[in-house]
């Protein structure tokens, strides 16, 4: 049973620990949250970026360079045009879940709940 647990590295005493700490430290920020929503359909040029969640092409480049640092998102050449995209699905889950979360401390039944329901 506990073998699960470390092939996963969730003991309490994981060396990962630390890191995830360091991970939430980075999603601690409205606007990296923003970009992270933004791309979780796909990737976007820093100027769309920008656009889309209301800050300066300088301001989302930096938030995407300490991103980039922290592999949470990736990089790819289109011509003149540098391309970002999620690393991978995480960071877009560690969000949902915080927005999810969000919801319930608001009170009554959350959006994402009422949506469950109308599919049931």
């Amino acid at each position: 049973m506990n073998a699960d647990n470390r092939v996963c590295s969730l003991d309490i005493d994981s060396q990962y620990v630390e890191l995830a700490v360091e991970v939430f430290s980075m999603l601690a920020d409205a606007t990296r949250v923003r970009i992270i929503l933004a791309l979780r359909d796909g990737e976007m040029a820093v100027g769309a970026l920008a656009e889309t969640v209301g800050k300066s092409p300088a301001a989302v480049s930096q938030h995407l360079a300490k991103m980039r640092l922290a592999r949470m998102v990736s990089t790819r050449q289109d011509g003149t045009k540098v391309m970002y995209r999620l690393e991978n699905e995480h960071a877009r889950q560690l969000v949902v879940d915080a927005i999810y979360q969000a919801e319930h401390a608001l009170g009554g039944v959350p959006a994402h709940h009422r949506a469950e329901q109308a599919t049931a």
